[in-house]
């Protein structure tokens, strides 16, 4: 399986979202965590061979992030789960144990040390309810 990530910046913008999918088939890609994706809704859609899971950003389009999976490991899907406007998560069913894939956009470096501090304290937490 190939796993990827990518900040898009946005795929609220008129055809993006194709875009995005073209450059999935291109590289023959499974699986990819797209962060900045700035949809105020989370929503499940079907687009050419890949269903594109979206988590929630906010009101007025900014952060937000998402999955797309390619149907050949759709199968393989079990859950996705949406800590916050920038992590998520996505449980796949494997051979001899589940694989769970981490989706986190952090802050950047000019940003607030508590803005990051905060960040980081979540995903801690998500790892301490994994073990």
């Amino acid at each position: 399986m190939k796993f990827v990530t990518w900040n898009v910046r946005s795929l609220y913008r008129s055809g993006s979202l194709t875009t995005a999918t073209r450059e999935l088939t291109r590289y023959k890609l499974d699986l990819m965590g797209v962060q900045e994706v700035r949809w105020d809704e989370g929503e499940t859609v079907r687009i050419g061979d890949y269903v594109f899971c979206n988590g929630k950003g906010n009101e007025i389009h900014q952060l937000g992030i998402g999955f797309f999976v390619h149907h050949r490991i759709i199968l393989a899907f079990m859950r996705a789960e949406l800590v916050s406007d920038r992590m998520s998560y996505m449980v796949l069913r494997g051979r001899w144990c589940n694989i769970i894939v981490f989706n986190v956009h952090a802050p950047q470096e000019d940003k607030s040390d508590d803005s990051k501090e905060s960040v980081y304290a979540v995903l801690e937490q998500v790892f301490i309810d994994f073990s």
